[in-house]
């Protein structure tokens, strides 16, 4: 390749790039559109691929959950989540003694792990996954594996002190 099509390639380069920038700096500072008929025009567009979805793992509807179940759900993989208590779908469920009904979830995949904040539990019924929990007593934490489809004590109803213990981790695997 001789030297003045190199240079044309790079000076073509160069005026792209400073083509876009200077695209970019006249989007934001002519700001949003003032009139219906601007909305309707068309926009810039960054490329034609999709943009980037990036996963942080947060409970989805955690703040709805808090305020009409008072339960606090963290984190999660999407493979454990909370679900209506229905008989023989196979369903992880738990008892807390600040809680009137039993509290249930769903578990899919091969495995998976929530984190959350349910004080009191005392008991958790399996399915058929391998279910590990870990809960806290004032600093101290402790773990329990959790039989498959029958109740396990757990917290307080395993501790030979009575403390209540509350639940921060479950974590299930096939």
């Amino acid at each position: 390749m001789t030297l003045r099509r190199r240079r044309n390639r790079l000076a073509a380069r160069i005026l792209g790039t400073a083509a876009t920038g200077a695209l970019a700096i006249l989007a934001v500072t002519t700001g949003l559109p003032e009139s219906p008929a601007q909305e309707a025009s068309p926009g810039l567009v960054a490329g034609e691929a999709p943009g980037y979805a990036v996963e942080d793992y947060n409970y989805p509807g955690a703040d709805k959950i808090l305020a009409e179940k008072n339960l606090v759900l963290k984190r999660g993989d999407g493979h454990i989540t909370l679900a209506d208590c229905a008989a023989g779908t196979g369903q992880l469920e738990l008892l807390a003694r600040d809680k009137g009904d039993k509290i249930c979830f769903d578990t899919v995949g091969d495995e998976g792990w929530l984190t959350l904040e349910i004080p009191a539990v005392y008991s958790i019924k399996g399915n058929d996954y391998s279910t590990t929990v870990d809960m806290t007593v004032g600093t101290e934490e402790k773990t329990f594996e959790i039989d498959k489809n029958t109740w396990t004590p757990v917290g307080e109803s395993a501790d030979p002190e009575g403390r209540d213990h509350m639940l921060v981790e479950i974590r299930t695997a096939k």
